[in-house]
């Protein structure tokens, strides 16, 4: 951790050159501990890569022949743009059909969260979330819609805050049939 909190410190007087400093390493006081809080909440921001989603996934139920569609919608996610290391946040719709088994949906939002945690990009977070619920639960189809506001756009560059990212992936059923696909995005929309 004091190589990160170095790099940190390293960044900081990148920033704000020499007046960051009084007397090198020690910061001026409003910076003295921000190289610890930095490396404190990156343990949060970057908890997805100690999270396996095999592990999350693997408590299931019988479907008892449930065959309708399964939805979470509007999971809240925040994420950490992989291109310039700022925040971009807003809300997943996850769902599926199950064949023989389901998941809690307290897992669904855990899997969102498992992949938002990691440096990413909007489009990587989609699929990873779809393509997850394929392997470990064999549905029908799964789909994962994401709709996210984007700090690296907003706060910078073209500055538009208010743009809205939309990103889906569909698989099985929910590619192949459009009329799956409109019955989810009716469940969406209600």
């Amino acid at each position: 951790m004091n190589d990160a909190e170095n790099l940190i410190k390293g960044i900081l007087e990148a920033i704000e050159g020499d007046s960051a400093y009084e007397d090198f390493p020690f910061l001026r006081e409003g910076l003295k501990n921000t190289p610890k809080r930095v490396v404190k909440s990156w343990k949060e921001l970057y908890s997805g890569y100690n999270q396996d989603p095999k592990k999350v996934l693997n408590a299931t139920f019988n479907s008892e022949g449930y065959d309708g569609i399964v939805l979470l919608k509007d999971i809240e996610f925040y994420s950490t743009c992989e291109h310039h290391m700022l925040s971009f946040a807003g809300k997943a719709h996850v769902a599926y059909i199950p064949t023989d088994k389901i998941v809690g949906i307290s897992k669904l939002a855990r899997l969102v969260e498992i992949y938002s945690r990691r440096l990413q990009n909007q489009e990587r977070i989609t699929t990873q979330v779809a393509d997850s619920l394929v392997e470990h639960l064999k549905p029908l189809g799964s789909a994962v819609i994401i709709e996210a506001r984007h700090g690296c756009m907003g706060c910078r560059g073209v500055k538009k805050s208010h743009a809205v990212m939309s990103t889906s992936a569909m698989r099985g059923v929910f590619f192949d049939k459009p009329e799956a696909r409109a019955e989810l995005m009716d469940l969406i929309k209600s």
